[in-house]
């Protein structure tokens, strides 16, 4: 990973049609693969190379900040930024990975809480829908597509995103910046009830693979215990994905994901060494682990998006989280 950071502080990224990133891949160039993958770095970020990957992407996320403390998914030298809205799982995460490296970002809760519907639920994207957009004190955040009408109006129809989109996973991440409170109360009724409902990847236009969606739902165990009721339908539904080699899904970036999740649902259930042994298995000589696709462009999943940089971050972060649970650190 230290190696393959870009000058700039940027991970690369690409994007393809078929899970695996194999029939084709383009390189893309984007925000949130780096707040990904220093994320799953935290836990090293005293560490001599993982200090340097975290100092390059402070200079990179800091760069692609917006006003109101706000971030798009793509950097600002994309063709698409200009009529791409800011959106909350770029903000939030890329706010949380600052923070945790004692960065001192503007107050982004009042834009965030002000960016819910009726029910308290948070919208993916920062658009205008109400007065208080126009108005309030996060104006200029909600107000940037009318700064080019005509293509932010194409950006609806020639994507899969709309206005009004309110994904689970999106919401999972927003839980985890703000934590549990009045404000947050509807996301964990919402999550669960995804679960309930069994609409892992329905609901969600972003993260097809379920286990995606249990990874960042656990993420918020150690802090929400109101998710408890969630604990155990996560972890069965994680092992009815369990293959005999180990494996968890179709690929180790899944396996990854889902032995994180289990961590942070502290399972101990013996399969985890056969998990743990497949990731190990995995690794390349030089270090990496196979690209796979980490999100999608649209629940049609035409397009997915993914990188070996991004997946080794993912399995690092859970081989670490396997070697914590049994104190070897």
């Amino acid at each position: 990973l230290y190696e393959h950071q870009l000058p700039n502080g940027e991970f690369a990224c690409y994007y393809s049609p078929d899970a695996a990133m194999q029939e084709y891949c383009m390189p893309d160039s984007a925000v949130f693969p780096a707040c990904l993958i220093v994320s799953c770095l935290l836990p090293f970020k005293e560490k001599a190379n993982a200090k340097a990957i975290c100092a390059a992407a402070v200079k990179f996320l800091t760069s692609q900040m917006m006003r109101g403390g706000v971030w798009n998914y793509f950097t600002r030298w994309h063709k698409l930024f200009k009529f791409c809205p800011a959106d909350a799982d770029d903000t939030v995460y890329a706010s949380y990975v600052l923070r945790s490296l004692n960065v001192d970002i503007p107050d982004n809760k009042e834009v965030l809480l002000s960016n819910r519907n009726s029910k308290g639920l948070f919208y993916t994207w920062f658009v205008t829908r109400n007065v208080s957009h126009v108005f309030g004190k996060g104006r200029m955040v909600h107000l940037r597509e009318f700064k080019y009408p005509l293509n932010s109006v194409l950006f609806w129809y020639t994507n899969e995103a709309r206005r009004n989109d309110i994904d689970p996973v999106v919401n999972a991440n927003i839980l985890y910046y703000l934590g549990y409170n009045d404000d947050t109360i509807a996301i964990v009724e919402f999550l669960l009830r995804v679960l309930y409902e069994e609409q892992e990847s329905e609901r969600d236009k972003w993260y097809g693979n379920p286990i995606s969606f249990y990874y960042f739902l656990s993420r918020n165990y150690t802090k929400v215990k109101q998710l408890e009721p969630g604990r155990e339908i996560v972890v069965k539904r994680i092992y009815d994905n369990y293959n005999e080699d180990g494996s968890v899904g179709s690929s180790v970036l899944s396996t990854a994901m889902g032995l994180s999740a289990l961590m942070n649902f502290e399972n101990k259930d013996e399969r985890i060494e056969n998990v743990v042994n497949y990731i190990l298995r995995s690794q390349h000589k030089t270090g990496y682990w196979d690209r796979n696709v980490f999100y999608y462009g649209g629940q049609s999943k035409k397009l997915g998006w993914g990188s070996e940089e991004l997946t080794t971050a993912q399995c690092i972060e859970a081989l670490y989280k396997y070697k914590a649970s049994k104190n070897e650190l």
